[in-house]
């Protein structure tokens, strides 16, 4: 533990560092001004911009009273920089003035002393106040852990979506922005062969670590499933199967997932859609109209057993489907109609793919921490082509 005295008189200092010897701490070091102090810190000529480092300093005994700069003002100034904020200062005075004594601990000072210095006293203050900061060091040092682990899940997470899909009878592409490091949104799509995708948008219930969970879970099982059954109602019913299957113990909180999932054929131009739960996905006509595919059935997860049915569409081609989750609708004020009609109205301007119109539109939009979700807008084009008979 490095100890740092900041006094002005060369007599005190030497009566510190005796009492700290006998104590065995005997990494100390002393500066005889308020600048000495700063350079000890690493933050030198102040008038230019530093780049913040750790510093070696665990603890600072300040005196009150120094020439140029006193303790206050030179305790306010180590608390502007934040990486310098944990280091706990006490400070060492002979002013028995309460006001002053209470200016110095609203400036960021830990704790004080009085001279003459009681040994007693001291030790016990100093004691307390390195324990804290060992205390508070640890908790930095496994949030940083908690962060970089955190980032690295954000980074897998991000590696099991799919990537962007430019066939000549379709284009798929999809923006994605987590509320936090880790998101409750998953999309993914499959070639199935024969000129047919299989798409599916999922959001899971809440955000943040659990729910990211349970997508990590739904991702690992996602290609088996859909390759296996590929018909909407009986992908969703093995996901709502496979879901069912978690051994969460004795959860007070249902965990549940909306889910629109969808077949699209391209030779035959057909669509087949289910909706469990989720938000309509959007049909946009070549002719700006709209046709909403709504009909839902219950979230994957809520029961044990679901009972599905399929819907079926037909397109002609220069056709645009637009999926989202319900945090994209969150970014403008209003009701629900409002919501989808300031979606609506934006999205069937588009007849190919814009990421920065559509980023700026719904992305970039500020929205309230109380309703900040995750958000995600997966746009399909379908390109034109004769059907099969």
């Amino acid at each position: 533990m490095r100890i740092l005295i900041v006094d002005d008189n060369p007599t005190n200092v030497i009566i510190i560092r005796e009492i700290l010897k006998k104590e065995n701490y005997r990494d100390v070091v002393s500066a005889a001004s308020a600048a000495e102090m700063f350079e000890h810190l690493g933050l030198g000529d102040r008038s230019v911009e530093i780049r913040p480092r750790p510093s070696d300093i665990d603890l600072i005994l300040l005196d009150m009273m120094m020439p140029e700069m006193d303790g206050i003002e030179a305790c306010s100034i180590v608390q502007e920089y934040e990486h310098l904020r944990d280091i706990p200062i006490i400070m060492v005075t002979a002013v028995g003035d309460s006001k002053k004594l209470a200016e110095a601990l609203d400036e960021g000072a830990m704790d004080y002393v009085t001279k003459p210095i009681n040994k007693v006293e001291l030790m016990a203050r100093i004691r307390l106040a390195l324990r804290l900061k060992q205390e508070k060091d640890w908790h930095k040092e496994r949030d940083q852990r908690i962060q970089d682990e955190l980032k690295l899940a954000a980074m897998v997470q991000q590696a099991v979506l799919s990537p962007s899909i430019q066939d000549p009878m379709l284009h798929i592409h999809a923006l994605y922005q987590p509320s936090f490091e880790l998101a409750g949104d998953l999309y993914s799509w499959y070639p199935l062969g024969d000129g047919r995708y299989a798409v599916i948008l999922l959001d899971m219930m809440g955000h943040g670590i659990s729910s990211s969970l349970f997508c990590m879970f739904i991702a690992s099982v996602l290609k088996d499933t859909v390759t296996t059954y590929v018909d909407p109602e009986k992908v969703i019913q093995e996901l709502n199967r496979r879901f069912n299957q978690l051994d969460l113990g004795k959860q007070l909180v249902q965990y549940y997932f909306t889910a629109i999932y969808m077949v699209i054929d391209t030779r035959m131009k057909r669509i087949d859609y289910v909706n469990a739960g989720h938000p309509p996905g959007l049909l946009i006509g070549k002719d700006g109209g709209v046709t909403k595919l709504d009909s839902v059935c219950y979230p994957v997860g809520l029961f044990d057993r679901m009972e599905v049915q399929a819907e079926t569409l037909y397109y002609d081609g220069n056709e645009q489907i637009a999926l989202y989750t319900d945090g994209l609708l969150e970014a403008v004020e209003g009701d629900h109609d409002r919501q989808l009609e300031y979606l609506i109205g934006h999205l069937r301007e588009s007849q190919e793919w814009e990421e920065d119109v559509m980023r700026k539109a719904f992305f970039e939009v500020e929205v309230p921490l109380e309703r900040d979700d995750d958000k995600c807008l997966v746009w399909i084009s379908l390109k034109e082509g004769e059907a099969s008979a």
